[in-house]
């Protein structure tokens, strides 16, 4: 993968496990996920690229870091997070056999009112770059957990202070051309939706809801309380989420 910078981060062992990002397209979110994960799991973080000509590249650059964290098996828990969670369930699409389980966090299968993307993308191209974190900030109590502390939101501006232009442009065009809604019955995997109730950004909830009544063997649960950026939340924790729904919940079949 030397094409692009992907930043592959692998910690922990047991069970490989994926987190995918989101639309920042940075794995260094999940900086607070990631230690309590890698206490049971072989967790891979990576980076998605900012020039990707369609979702299959970035189907195709997921299958590397599943080889990545897992070369005996190809096969991984994969957990995705708004743009991610799209992006998971393209993958999961694409390549069944290498999904163990899916987890779909603050997600949907179509991104609606398309003209949403269409005036980010315009407003993207015109405002200066060094103004969005400005941005980012007056709509922080949007976006955030109610209770997630200011010196996390602090830490999440200096992270996503790297995220280029370039990549959200990349990832909005993406979306205008995304749609699982007519395959959402295709999904093999135990899946797992998780919707926060106070996301202004995504209607999670309602969109977990309508997604696990077409997926078989899906389970959905709403985090009580929290927004869209919900995972460096103190009281969010992937790792016992995992653990009490994979005791309910069986392997796919290869």
């Amino acid at each position: 993968m030397a094409e692009y910078d992907w930043r592959l981060a692998i910690e922990g062992s047991g069970e490989p496990l994926v987190l995918v990002p989101g639309m920042d397209g940075t794995g260094r979110l999940f900086y607070r996920q990631v230690p309590l994960l890698a206490r049971s799991f072989r967790v891979a973080t990576y980076a998605l690229r900012n020039d990707a000509s369609s979702m299959a590249t970035l189907v195709d650059d997921l299958e590397r870091v599943i080889v990545a964290v897992a070369p005996e098996t190809r096969r991984a828990t994969v957990v995705g997070e708004s743009f991610g969670g799209a992006l998971a369930m393209s993958f999961a699409l694409a390549r069944p056999g290498q999904v163990d389980r899916l987890v779909v966090l603050n997600s949907f299968p179509y991104f609606a009112p398309q003209f949403r993307l269409r005036l980010a993308r315009y407003g993207l191209g015109l405002i200066p770059w060094g103004a969005l974190s400005l941005i980012r900030r007056a709509t922080a109590f949007r976006l955030h957990s109610a209770h997630t502390h200011r010196d996390e939101i602090r830490r999440f501006m200096q992270m996503t202070a790297a995220a280029s232009r370039a990549g959200y442009l990349n990832r909005l065009q993406l979306l205008m051309s995304y749609d699982l809604r007519g395959r959402l019955h295709e999904l093999r995997p135990p899946t797992l939706f998780l919707a926060a109730d106070q996301d202004h950004l995504v209607p999670s909830v309602t969109q977990a809801r309508l997604m696990a009544a077409r997926v078989p063997n899906a389970t959905v649960r709403v985090l009580e309380g929290h927004g869209h950026i919900c995972l460096i939340a103190p009281d969010v924790d992937l790792a016992e989420i995992l653990s009490s729904w994979r005791t309910t919940s069986p392997t796919s079949v290869p």
